[in-house]
């Protein structure tokens, strides 16, 4: 099994990690097994190299460690790189989710409509038939109710009769298979905004649950438990810091301290914290998208009853698009419950990835070891450096940004999660930057410190405090994606080994292109209509008028034709030609005429029968 450390014996090696950690009763993801795997060869304190040739006993010895860092579930690490790699696996943003979503629900369905689409029935009892099949596409289309409710499928029925009866099978089914489906989309969309209508007005819709005051009452909850997971979170990340500050401030404290996996912990806190913000940050966007719903879902029920009524026939060119916007705004409810659900499923599951921090530093052992610590939260740590800023003038080759003279700040990609450049690789803390203090712009990326000493020591060599920065990063694989650190190791994960070539495990830092656009024609257009390119169009041109300076044109005058001219045309008329062809004759056979006399017998024994024949001559016809 020696060789050469290349893609293919990474991959040899995944495999049998994957089966050793099988055997001992740990059944992990092959994603997971090969994140570990890439991380322990880039880890300088392993001495791997990639190219690297391994004899067996190195082979095997990559092996027990990977197994051995993969089994070792007292360590935060572990945990902080099962969470990435659970969030990266089911994590969707809003778009991608409701795209999903959408794919599943259309194929749900194509087996339904399928069914309807291709059937043509001649039988009454078949039509019928058919009819049921679109009252239960247009039910499971609509999300509103169960097929197996007799009451909401008779209440299904009566909708879709007041806009498509049975009579109208016939032409229904005489749709080529295009038309159907249009039509049974404008079915399903037409029923749910009368289903709801209905309900408004207390006639039906017991099926139908209200999800506007649903979400209205569901998403402060959500955000009320994201809010407690990252208040707890940042209540464990302030006393972490706190105790490695102290480590690194007295000897004393760093031997007693030096056991505790405390900047495991602290990585592990500061992702999963992460990982709150952006699920909390879309429970917001669902907040603010829910609010504007219910305001145009009500105002659109008021214009719909309003126009209805108590009228007995209205026209439904005016109707039914009020039916297909009530519709809509129903189905926007119904993906904003679908991402609740989904923000509420990732902050559970996210959970039991923090359980270690309780397990290693329960409260009364994190209280005693804060003793005399001084504990200071981020906020705090940013108001104490308010006051400071760099000075410009002290850089010659350096661009300092700020954001009182930025536009655009909001958007600006700051490098490392918006963590203390100089002290995540001298420190190995994740400190927060401030950015009042000066945002260094070095090879068109931008960097923030915890303080004016801080950003002064790093401007004075970024590339040194950087490439310290990913030293760390190989001792803590998973600071790559805390500190969005994709750039620098593109190929720690291929999703290759797991899904595909193109997708990565670590998703590409977002970026964004841009261009300009200027007027297309500044200056009135001088377009020349008598230019020609084709070379042999203006040889014909120059031919033409060379042909007409020897041409002459005459003309003269009479008395008869004076202050006048005669025109006329002469035709030859059509000419009257006729064939003799050869003459036909016939001939004239005669009738034969002969008749018989005494057949019928006399009065004697013996027959006498005369027989006269008078056919006339040939010659006499």
């Amino acid at each position: 099994m020696s060789g050469e450390l290349s893609e293919m014996a990474i991959k040899g090696i995944i495999r049998q990690v994957g089966v050793e950690c099988a055997a001992q009763g740990q059944a992990l993801s092959e994603t997971l097994v090969a994140f570990m795997v890439k991380a322990v060869v880039l880890d300088p304190r392993n001495y791997f190299l990639m190219g690297q040739i391994l004899t067996e006993k190195e082979m095997q010895d990559l092996i027990q460690l990977c197994v051995f860092r993969l089994l070792d579930t007292t360590n935060p690490s572990l945990s902080t790189i099962k969470m990435q790699v659970y969030f990266d696996m089911n994590y969707s943003n809003r778009a991608e989710l409701l795209h999903e979503q959408q794919r599943v629900l259309e194929g749900k369905l194509a087996p339904v409509a399928r069914d309807i689409t291709d059937t043509c029935p001649c039988a009454q009892e078949d039509v019928e038939t058919l009819y049921q099949k679109i009252v239960s596409y247009v039910l499971l289309c609509s999300g509103l109710g169960s097929p197996a409710d007799a009451e909401t499928v008779r209440e299904v029925t009566a909708a879709l009769q007041s806009v498509f009866s049975q009579t109208e099978m016939t032409t229904f089914i005489s749709l080529s298979k295009k038309d159907k489906e249009r039509q049974l989309r404008n079915f399903a969309t037409l029923v749910t905004g009368i289903r709801l209508y209905n309900k408004e007005c207390r006639k039906g819709g017991s099926s139908i649950d209200d999800l506007p005051t649903i979400l209205n009452e569901a998403i402060p909850s959500a955000t009320k438990t994201v809010d407690e997971g990252l208040n707890a979170c940042h209540v464990l990340a302030h006393k972490y810091t706190a105790l490695l500050e102290s480590m690194q401030e007295d000897p004393h404290r760093y031997m007693q301290l030096s056991s505790f996996k405390l900047k495991e912990a602290l990585f592990n806190v500061r992702q999963y914290e992460a990982f709150l913000c952006i699920l909390l940050s879309d429970a917001v966007t669902s907040a603010q998208e829910v609010e504007s719903l219910t305001i145009q879902f009500e105002a659109a029920m008021i214009q719909l009853r309003n126009t209805v009524q108590d009228k007995v026939s209205i026209d439904s060119k005016e109707v039914f698009p009020l039916f297909v916007e009530l519709s809509k705004l129903w189905t926007s409810f119904q993906d904003e419950m679908l991402l609740l659900n989904f923000l509420t499923n990732m902050t559970n599951e996210l959970q039991q990835f923090l359980e270690i921090q309780s397990q290693l530093f329960p409260e009364e052992v994190l209280t005693s070891l804060l003793e005399g610590v001084t504990v200071k939260s981020d906020e705090e740590r940013i108001r104490e450096t308010m006051g400071t800023r760099v000075n410009v003038s002290d850089f010659k080759n350096q661009e300092w940004l700020f954001p009182e003279n930025m536009d655009n700040f909001d958007q600006l990609l700051i490098q490392y999660h918006h963590f203390c450049a100089h002290a995540i690789g001298v420190k190995g803390l994740t400190l927060p930057g401030n950015s009042a203090i000066g945002i260094l712009k070095h090879k068109q990326k931008y960097y923030v410190f915890s303080s004016q000493e801080a950003a002064y020591t790093f401007a004075q060599d970024p590339d040194k405090f950087i490439q310290l920065n990913i030293e760390k990063a190989k001792e803590y694989p998973e600071l790559i994606q805390l500190l969005e650190l994709h750039h620098q190791f593109e190929n720690l994960i291929p999703h290759a080994q797991v899904r595909n070539a193109d997708i990565y495990l670590m998703k590409p830092t977002a970026k964004c292109d841009s261009g300009t656009q200027t007027d297309t024609h500044i200056l009135p257009p001088t377009i020349v209509r008598s230019y020609e390119w084709n070379e042999w169009e203006m040889r014909r041109k120059a031919i033409k008028l060379a042909n007409l300076r020897r041409k002459l044109t005459h003309a003269m005058q009479t008395d008869l034709s004076h202050m006048k001219r005669e025109n006329c045309t002469q035709v030859y008329l059509p000419k009257e030609v006729s064939t003799q062809t050869k003459r036909d004759n016939s001939s004239n056979v005669p009738k034969p005429q002969i008749f018989l006399k005494g057949l019928r017998g006399e009065s004697s024994l013996a027959t006498h029968m005369v027989k006269v024949d008078l056919t006339r001559a040939v010659d006499e016809t």
